[in-house]
């Protein structure tokens, strides 16, 4: 029996009645032969983490654009805290862990430069329809690994999908995702707006404090073990009906506070402006983009691919594109 076989066996004994197990996945678009050492879901853990969509992630905004300050939040450093959060719930509850953990892990892969604001501008000025949970899926079937795409199982994907919105994944794995997201982005991003000065945490409703606690980790323990409790041995992930209502005030407390905040936006204006202006260019100039988005717009239309490029960026980068095909630089005579 090789280690992947005796992991599976494992759950058939270890994991709750409710969970996903291993064995039972739908599989892959294209078949591939057995790791012996690692299960489906472990496999396509080290997929996304390999991918070069993982690795932007580190330079990507979480909620402040491009800031000074390291410790403020990525888009990389949020997706650690989902998978970190999302692990916990899944370990209490005996379900798949590694189904979580791969899921967690690219649930923002496909999120724009500069966050929500450069999913607002390709809104904007591709297509109303375009969220970055869709273009995730876009970018592990078809962007990435020069356009072969990681080749993830069907359970991976799905928890991707349906990890926002009112959407629901098919697992109760993938229902995991959806509430250790809002855990780890309604904490830190409190934690990063208090940080920034833009708010102080007695701004934060007193009764929201003494529910759901005044500290950043004191909340999350308060959550995740409100989910836990309620859904242990059950068909079902939820959390606490009284500690639920609180998590949503405190998110609409962060919307009104924070997300909308003229200083924490204050940049946001320039930064959808100057991705339209990308946008435009390469719409004009397709055969600029690299060989893997141009090559697509054989198949594709234009616009289409112009997105997938944008949405690739790092913030970094589309600053410096931007410089460099707009900004003059200065003259040096040329020997």
């Amino acid at each position: 029996m090789t280690v992947s076989e005796m992991f599976c066996e494992r759950e058939k004994t270890f994991l709750s009645e409710f969970a996903f197990k291993t064995a039972d996945t739908k599989g892959r678009e294209k078949e591939v032969s057995k790791c012996p050492n690692r299960t489906e879901f472990q496999r396509d853990r080290d997929r996304i983490i390999h991918s070069k969509a993982f690795r932007r992630l580190m330079h990507k905004t979480q909620v402040f654009i491009f800031p000074q300050d390291e410790h403020f939040r990525t888009r990389m450093t949020h997706t650690l805290e989902v998978t970190q959060i999302a692990r916990i719930i899944a370990r209490a509850l005996r379900l798949n862990e590694d189904l979580c953990e791969a899921a967690a892990l690219g649930h923002d892969l496909g999120h724009t430069p500069f966050g929500h604001s450069g999913e607002r501008a390709m809104q904007l000025f591709y297509s109303e329809d375009f969220a970055h949970y869709k273009q995730s899926i876009r970018v592990v079937e078809k962007l990435e690994n020069n356009g072969e795409g990681l080749n993830l199982t069907w359970e991976v994907k799905d928890a991707i999908l349906n990890h926002t919105g009112d959407s629901e994944a098919s697992t109760l794995e993938g229902k995991i995702i959806k509430l250790a997201d809002r855990i780890a982005y309604i904490n830190h991003d409190i934690d990063d707006a208090i940080r920034g000065r833009i708010i102080s945490i007695d701004d934060v409703p007193k009764d929201l404090i003494k529910t759901l606690g005044k500290g950043h980790s004191e909340r999350i323990n308060k959550m995740v073990s409100a989910v836990i409790s309620e859904s242990m041995d059950k068909p079902y992930v939820k959390m606490e009906a009284e500690i639920w209502e609180a998590t949503m005030e405190l998110r609409n407390f962060l919307f009104q506070s924070v997300y909308r905040n003229k200083i924490a936006k204050s940049e946001e204006d320039k930064a959808i402006e100057m991705l339209r202006i990308l946008f435009e260019y390469f719409v004009k100039n397709p055969n600029e983009m690299p060989e893997l988005y141009y090559k697509n717009t054989m198949s594709e239309p234009v616009e289409r691919c112009v997105c997938d490029y944008i949405s690739s960026m790092t913030d970094r980068y589309a600053i410096d594109l931007f410089r460099d095909l707009y900004v003059p630089g200065m003259w040096k005579r040329t020997v």
